[in-house]
């Protein structure tokens, strides 16, 4: 398990319920993400718009639910950030 993933996805979940909506995920990348990015916890690059944050939890979504789970989320920051 990646434990930048970890850490990543409890920053953007707001609600704590162990999933992410893509709400959640452009909320919180435009609230939390400069400092997330500070910190080493995103990379810089990794800041982009809603259309950006929108994009990376419609390629994480594989099973189109529509909420993600840490599995889906860890499998796409991995590949995407090389982590």
């Amino acid at each position: 398990m990646s434990q930048k993933a970890r850490k990543l996805f409890d920053a953007l979940d707001l609600n704590h319920d162990g999933s992410l909506t893509r709400a959640e995920v452009i909320s919180a990348l435009r609230s939390k993400g400069p400092t997330l990015a500070a910190q080493g916890d995103l990379p810089f690059w990794g800041l982009g718009d809603a259309d950006a944050s929108s994009a990376l939890f419609d390629a994480a979504n594989a099973d189109g639910d529509a909420v993600l789970t840490f599995e889906e989320f860890e499998r796409e920051v991995d590949r995407r950030f090389g982590w």
